[in-house]
């Protein structure tokens, strides 16, 4: 049997597996990531690697990083969670130390990979990821191939101008999609929507310090599905954000499929019923073709390992 190890790199976490053929993980290895010392993350990620093959024989290493992968799966070219990763020959120096091929990926293309080969998209050949968490990331399946683009840097959906001038993001520009379709933006809503009536939000206030400078995301979910009616309709908000892009990639891109990612989708329909409403009230055509599935995501926080570690076997 085929085996690879995957390692998924975040900004709090690095988080590696054994991965079979069919997409499982038989072994695993955690640790922080020493975000503020970029050596010390590669250290990290060798560490565990090391630890994994002791017990296994593997072929190949996948690394699904968090920013923006060069062309040839080989160079972090930037990395917003890891300060002074600029330009960081990441497959080199993982080569050099450990002795196996070794693949660079996006984490978001990593996980599209992982939910078209395994998990939520393994029946299309034509599909779009969208992970909502902190911030929007994406990742685009077309032919049965990750769509990479020609510098390796497709999919950045998040960073799609939504409205002009609009809120400020962090990659410089206004009105990116992510400040209205995010986590974020959905603690943002929740504490607007309670501020303007704390008695409708009283379930919510409770699950914080009572003000609404102290919601937190897990708060908003936990609220909706009490039935909270400002956490809920926080939820409603982001949902049609979501959906009328997801209606603009449609115009592009034409997929069979979206599959809905991050940890703001683990709110399940709250956040994925008003989407589909909205995506289909904004699909160009839509009396006149037929409407993709929006889907939520299989593999949870398990996706990047797996696909990192299927992108190694098939390098």
């Amino acid at each position: 049997m085929s085996l690879t190890i995957g390692v998924d790199v975040g900004g709090t976490k690095v988080a590696a597996g054994v991965v079979d053929e069919d997409g499982r993980i038989l072994a695993e290895s955690r640790r922080e990531t020493p975000a503020r010392d970029p050596d010390a993350v590669v250290g990290t990620i060798v560490e565990a690697i090391n630890e994994l093959r002791a017990e296994r024989e593997v072929e190949a290493i996948g690394v699904a990083a968090p920013g923006f992968v060069d062309e040839s799966r080989s160079i972090v070219r930037i990395a917003p969670n890891i300060p002074g990763w600029k330009d960081r020959k990441l497959k080199a120096e993982i080569e050099e130390r450990v002795g196996l091929p070794t693949v660079i990926e996006n984490d978001a293309n990593a996980a599209a990979w992982a939910e078209a080969r395994h998990g939520a998209g393994k029946d299309e050949d034509e599909l779009i990821m969208v992970t909502v968490g902190t911030g929007v990331g994406g990742g685009i399946v077309t032919g049965g191939k990750l769509y990479r683009g020609r510098f390796g840097s497709a999919a950045e959906v998040g960073h799609m101008k939504v409205i002009s001038g609009g809120r400020p993001c962090g990659c410089g520009q206004r009105g990116c999609w992510e400040q209205y379709a995010s986590g974020q933006a959905l603690v943002r809503e929740a504490r607007t929507l309670a501020a303007q009536d704390r008695d409708a939000a009283e379930r919510l206030l409770s699950l914080g310090d009572g003000t609404p400078e102290g919601i937190e995301g897990l708060h908003v979910t936990q609220a909706a599905r009490d039935g909270d009616e400002v956490a809920v309709g926080a939820f409603g908000a982001i949902g049609v954000w979501l959906g009328v892009g997801l209606a603009d990639l449609a115009a592009v891109l034409d997929p069979g499929c979206f599959i809905i990612g991050g940890g703001v989708s683990e709110a399940g329909d709250l956040l994925l019923e008003p989407a589909r409403r909205a995506f289909s009230e904004n699909l160009t055509g839509r009396a006149l073709r037929p409407i993709a599935a929006i889907i939520a995501a299989q593999l949870g926080n398990d996706a990047g390992i797996v696909g990192a570690g299927d992108l190694a076997r098939h390098r």
